[in-house]
């Protein structure tokens, strides 16, 4: 036991130096110069946070409140018939001019040839008139004579009526047929007037008789419902809401079958509130940032300031009371232009997030 103890002592000695030789303090010297830097590092960048903070508060404005709109057109046929041929599909991208859809044009084609009969019967119905013209100038010319004859014999009548050679009968008699002459004349030229009347102008610088005109626009008419049979894209877009555009079914006129989402323009209507209109102008330079489209800025321009608040051009404003009135603070509606060409399309309806620098003028 006594020999045991000196090598006990010796092993414990060991393992209580050995981590004392292997932990080396770091110098002195490298230590001070971390903490200088640390110190100064820290107030420095505190000092730079504060004057960006201070330099930029109140520049931009900014609303999440925001949502690509486009111009939409609602299609819908002029005339009303069934739906035979269907040329496009949902989300189709088209031109302006392209055929949409054909309605049967069978019913407008003989409505047309019937405006061509009447057209004819106008003709036909001008030409009897001008006929009787010719056969009423004929009438009054034979009245004009029959008067100068029974003038000629009243003449007689009342020379020898003076002188006592002829009755009052007779005298009568020659007095009567002046007037029927006369009247004969009146009838003659009563209708002729009436016959230039159907046969004249009737107004217009086509200087066609009225019947003619009403049967032209008859025509015209049908001709026009006939072409409108077909129905064109008024403008370049997309193609949406073609569920009621199904060959067979009847649509009426003016009843929207499809819209088109205009291609050629989109924007931005920002809701601000109303605090943040102080500083704003038209013209200001705004950055576009898309919830659909991550990392993606697009450059604007505010195109427009909003006449009146959202809750003045709403179905049902707000009605506050005196009893009952809360002040909420309101938003305004601000048109927010996009100036080129985004490298996504931008689709109707996509969140958006917008800043304004009210110091910053693009327009």
């Amino acid at each position: 036991m006594a020999d045991a103890d000196p090598k006990i002592d010796r092993k414990v000695e060991t393992i209580a130096i050995n981590p004392i030789e292997e932990v080396i303090a770091p110098p002195a010297k490298k230590r001070s110069w971390g903490r200088i830097v640390l110190m100064l590092s820290v107030p420095l960048l505190l000092v730079a946070l504060g004057g960006y903070f201070w330099l930029t508060s109140g520049r931009y404005v900014s609303t999440d409140n925001a949502y690509v709109q486009q111009d939409m057109v609602s299609v819908s046929p002029d005339v009303t018939g069934r739906i035979v041929a269907v040329n496009v599909r949902e989300n189709q991208r088209i031109k302006a001019g392209d055929v949409l859809f054909r309605i049967d044009p069978e019913p407008f084609r003989i409505a047309l040839a019937q405006a061509d009969a009447a057209l004819a019967a106008a003709r036909v119905q001008i030409d009897t008139l001008a006929t009787d013209t010719g056969s009423a100038n004929a009438d009054i010319q034979s009245a004009n004579a029959d008067i100068k004859l029974a003038q000629a014999t009243y003449d007689r009548q009342a020379a020898l009526m003076k002188q006592g050679f002829t009755t009052r009968a007779s005298f009568d008699a020659a007095a009567q047929q002046v007037s029927a002459a006369r009247a004969r004349l009146a009838t003659a030229e009563a209708s002729a007037a009436k016959a230039r009347n159907q046969v004249g102008s009737g107004g217009g610088a086509s200087g066609l008789p009225a019947a003619i005109q009403a049967a032209m626009a008859q025509r015209a008419k049908a001709a026009l419902e006939l072409s409108r049979t077909t129905v064109y894209a008024p403008e370049d877009g997309v193609v949406s809401q073609t569920s009621r555009l199904q060959v067979g079914n009847i649509m009426p006129s003016g009843v929207p079958v499809l819209s088109l989402v205009a291609s050629h323009a989109a924007w931005v209507e920002a809701n601000f509130k109303e605090t943040d209109l102080n500083h704003m102008a038209v013209g200001q330079c705004t950055e576009i940032t898309l919830d659909a489209y991550p990392g993606l800025k697009v450059k604007g321009h505010v195109a427009s300031i909003g006449a009146g608040t959202g809750s003045e051009f709403s179905v049902l404003p707000a009605q506050n009371a005196n009893g009952n009135w809360v002040k909420v603070t309101q938003r305004v509606p601000v048109r927010i232009a996009i100036d080129g060409t985004p490298a996504r399309p931008m689709i109707a309806g996509l969140s958006t997030n917008i800043s304004i620098d009210t110091k910053n003028n693009c327009a």
